[in-house]
């Protein structure tokens, strides 16, 4: 990038391709005509990486490793060039007819036109890649954990609503794409979503949230002052009908009301599992048992242990983990703590305790021999970082939704930690999400 100090018009040769870089206030715009690149290969967040004379091109849109693409560039970074596919030129011989009439405009979906094999693939080199960069550490992955089924999966969805009803996010916009089915959603969800389409309409509705277990709940976020407390009972009572066992509705900043059993219940290996719709799920149920399995029976034996889940929710580790060790769950969502301390009454479980905290404000008053790592996207804030490491407790489980982030920490515990085992977890087929796990012991 050419740096001036004073705003100015300056003309350069780019590439044979005439670059125009206008000076205006430190404002600058660049003017290309599109490029013909080859595809390198897989990049974090749904993007793909080629090269132009030498230089990085981070490259959005349905493409694959080994392709011939034509692409528009959009923005010159520093170190890189910002990129949009317009057109593939040369097709990978992998490539596959997505499934979804809205793939590549809804911006749920991003490997639809990839083999599950090779996305599950795809995202271990994006995953080995991150650890190399970010953590600075060389590790052989343990086997991932996937998908049995790629498809019908979410057992709760996030919805927008518009004029025309249920929709999601038109790609990189606000738009709502209407949609009467999505192909990654459990089929309870997909056929609620048409009974009930009608009845969102006009209704001032910003979102919808649905969860699916042995019934169907959903958190419903409306504008403010969208409706009265009687236009919400009656609104609630239509949806309900429609095949909701009850939902909860948020009005503006309003207190959230609540109509019928505002809970599903679902299993959670043998035990039953309940939650209510502002609470956390892992959306990929199914392979979330599976998940659990792995790490109950990795930390075995547990009789006589102590273990801390920081960030608890409404119990999905804590409760399989309590049926030996002496379990404290963290967690500072209301609503997750009356979910867990229900899980934890309706499966007689006496050795949980929830505690309603964020893992910052957090005091440990006792050791805990094993500690459970489950944030959000931004990873672990320093507070808590420092907190676990003054811990010291002899094992951690960590579990992340952001491989960049859990790269950032795996790197910072491993001054003390060893990694025993570190692998990708793939609860998002079709989509660019990455999920990892990590087991560590104090060294």
């Amino acid at each position: 990038m050419i740096s001036c100090p004073q705003p100015m018009s300056l003309s350069y040769e780019f590439t044979g391709r005439k670059l125009v870089i206008l000076y205006h206030n430190s404002i600058q715009s660049i003017r290309m005509k599109n490029l013909v690149l080859k595809i390198d290969r897989p990049a974090f967040g749904g993007q793909f990486i080629a090269r132009h004379e030498g230089k990085v091109v981070m490259v959005r849109g349905q493409v694959l490793p080994g392709e011939t693409v034509e692409v528009a560039v959009e923005e010159e970074k520093r170190d890189y060039l910002a990129a949009s596919a317009v057109k593939v030129l040369e097709a990978s011989p992998l490539r596959i007819a997505p499934q979804c009439e809205h793939f590549g405009v809804c911006g749920g979906c991003s490997f639809q036109h990839v083999p599950y094999e090779l996305q599950v693939s795809l995202k271990e080199e994006i995953f080995r890649d991150c650890l190399r960069r970010i953590a600075g550490i060389e590790v052989e992955l343990a086997d991932s954990i996937e998908s049995e089924d790629p498809w019908n999966y979410r057992q709760r969805g996030q919805f927008k609503i518009s004029d025309e009803g249920f929709g999601l996010h038109k790609k990189g916009t606000n738009e709502v794409v209407h949609t009467a089915k999505c192909l990654i959603m459990d089929n309870a969800i997909n056929a609620y979503v048409q009974r009930a389409n009608k009845l969102v309409q006009e209704r001032r509705i910003k979102e919808f949230h649905i969860t699916s277990g042995d019934t169907l709940t959903a958190q419903i976020i409306t504008r403010r002052n969208a409706m009265s407390p009687p236009d919400a009972e009656e609104v609630a009572s239509q949806l309900i009908d429609a095949g909701l066992s009850g939902l909860m509705m948020l009005i503006g900043d309003n207190p959230p009301l609540s109509f019928g059993k505002a809970y599903i219940t679902t299993g959670l290996l043998h035990y039953k599992y309940t939650l209510s719709p502002p609470s956390f799920i892992q959306a990929n149920w199914r392979l979330n048992q599976s998940v659990v399995k792995i790490i109950r029976d990795a930390l075995q034996s547990l009789k006589g242990k102590k273990v801390l889940d920081l960030y608890a929710g409404a119990g999905n580790f804590s409760i399989p983990l309590a049926g030996e060790a002496e379990v404290t769950a963290v967690e500072g969502n209301p609503y997750a703590i009356e979910d867990g301390m229900r899980n934890v009454e309706i499966n007689d479980i006496r050795n949980c305790a929830f505690i309603r905290s964020t893992a910052e404000k957090f005091r440990p008053a006792d050791h805990f021999d094993i500690v459970i790592l489950d944030p959000p996207r931004p990873g672990l804030s320093h507070k808590v970082m420092i907190k676990v490491l003054e811990m010291q407790p002899e094992r951690i489980v960590y579990m992340s939704c952001n491989p960049t982030t859990f790269a950032r920490d795996l790197r910072k515990l491993s001054d003390r930690y060893k990694i025993d085992s570190v692998r990708m977890i793939d609860f998002f087929p079709q989509t660019f999400h990455i999920e990892a796990l990590a087991f560590l012991s104090l060294r």
